[in-house]
């Protein structure tokens, strides 16, 4: 395997000055409204990372970067992993990491070491820690200069949603992981969600017939919490409110259905058109629960409070993903998959799955069927052998420890990775897309081909065959 490039002490030295400078408030920019359907040619010598396993190891040891909620969450979930240790914790805020290290000691977990108090903890942690996986959990801003550097380091890495926020950024990142032959992964636990997995077993499988459209979305009143001092760190989720119209937060409800739909395997994205409603919520929410002298009374709200992206794959389906935190509504990631013989619709039908389904020759009478015989029938492999241990380690259901478990796994046993970084640039790309085609009072743009014609191929995905973990010691 090609080794990847030598990265100077200067080059880290300067991402972690630009992240610390963001983190110290200066003004990020809007969302560009660049050229879209642009693909860049290949470097000479770089190469595809499709079916490009990982270098097989005994252990796999993970830094964590960004230790706010996110962040401090999962450190946990990485240690409990058989074969994984959390070897390196690193934030701004120094406080932050000691907190996350004395956890973990606490929890009889060998301690990790300690970056943090300055701009450039991220890239001593880089440079001093002994690290196979960079897991990246700042704020969206930083993602793509620390999952960057991660592999210019010689490291693979894991990036919270999204990835980058730019088209040139996603670029960036593909043609970074091809240069350094290290995987870059969005940590997209939803696709490892229960019901998400036996959907794309029962939609491979046949059950749905012919795919013919999908609906995704990120419902989800976030209202207080954007409002909330000590959440989100320095306001700054809800700052994205003040600088785009754009679907900012698409992934969770896109990822499941584009699996399903084979999109890098057989399909992918041509094009995209996006609308937006008018800013109301966030606004009305402040006026009537946020006190006159708090700093929220100096911004102005832009993006809409439902931003919605219809989608068209190169097979003639289409996707519609929704994002809507801004208004007073339950819970949904929507998650609906029709064909030609039925559909399967989550967060609609009766607890405690949440799901729906109505499938020929199996129903008739326009009458919605219960989910749960489905789910049992098309358990995914991941769910029936750690599912227990799942939810008692993870969160948001168990999906957290999932996603966690099978990484390390496919680390330890040289696997191809699940998520590839295509499979991550084109989930994340709705989000410079959608504020693209807003600029264009909602017309239709090009979707990049981040595979460079790679996507014809079909080839293994989360539907996984079932493997082992290999034995510690």
């Amino acid at each position: 395997m090609p080794k990847f490039p030598a990265v100077s002490r200067r080059s880290l030295l300067g991402t972690a000055v630009a992240s610390g400078a963001l983190a110290a408030g200066a003004a990020v920019p809007a969302l560009a409204a660049a050229p879209t359907g642009r693909v860049p040619d290949r470097r000479p010598g770089q190469t595809p990372m499709t079916g490009v396993p990982f270098d097989p190891r005994a252990t796999v040891r993970v830094g964590v970067v960004g230790l706010g909620n996110r962040g401090s969450l999962m450190v946990t979930g990485w240690a409990a992993v058989p074969g994984c240790t959390v070897t390196a914790v690193c934030d701004i805020r120094a406080d932050r990491a000691r907190r996350a290290a004395d956890l973990l000691a606490g929890k009889g977990e060998p301690r990790p070491r300690e970056f943090g108090g300055s701009a450039d903890s991220y890239a001593r942690m880089l440079r001093d820690a002994d690290l196979d996986l960079v897991y990246v959990a700042t704020p969206w801003e930083f993602h793509h200069r620390h999952g960057r550097a991660a592999l210019l380091s010689g490291r693979h890495a894991m990036v919270e949603l999204p990835v980058a926020t730019e088209l040139d950024e996603l670029w960036d990142l593909v043609d970074t992981s091809e240069r350094t032959r290290r995987h870059l992964m969005l940590a997209e636990n939803c696709c490892y969600g229960r019901n998400e997995l036996a959907m794309l077993r029962m939609a491979h499988a046949g059950l749905l017939g012919d795919l013919t459209d999908g609906h995704g979305g990120y419902l989800h009143d976030l209202r207080e919490l954007l409002f909330s001092d000590t959440y989100y760190t320095d306001s700054w989720r809800r700052l994205w409110h003040t600088r785009s119209t754009a679907s900012l937060y698409p992934m969770h409800g896109l990822a499941p259905i584009a699996v399903a739909m084979d999109i890098n395997r057989g399909d992918r994205m041509t094009t995209l058109r996006a609308t937006a409603t008018a800013p109301r919520g966030l606004a009305d929410y402040r006026e009537r629960f946020v006190p006159r002298d708090h700093p929220s009374w100096k911004e102005t709200y832009i993006n809409g409070d439902l931003v919605t992206c219809l989608i068209e794959t190169a097979r003639g389906r289409t996707v519609r993903a929704e994002h809507d935190v801004s208004r007073p509504r339950p819970y949904s990631r929507i998650n609906t998959l029709a064909g030609s013989r039925g559909i399967v619709e989550d967060y609609a039908g009766p607890a405690p799955t949440g799901a729906r389904v109505y499938l020929e020759p199996d129903h008739s009478g326009h009458a919605w069927q219960d989910f749960d015989g489905y789910r049992k029938e098309f358990d995914h492999w991941l769910w029936r052998t750690i599912g227990d241990d799942a939810e008692n380690n993870g969160g948001h259901g168990g999906m957290d420890y999932v996603l966690q478990w099978r990484t390390v796994q496919s680390m330890r046993a040289g696997l191809v990775p699940d998520i590839d970084v295509y499979d991550s640039a084109a989930w994340c790309a709705p989000v410079p897309l959608s504020a693209a085609s807003l600029a264009r009072d909602g017309r239709p743009v090009e979707f990049p081909d981040f595979t460079r014609g790679g996507w014809r191929a079909k080839r293994p995905g989360l539907d996984s065959e079932q493997t082992a973990m290999p034995p510690v010691g």
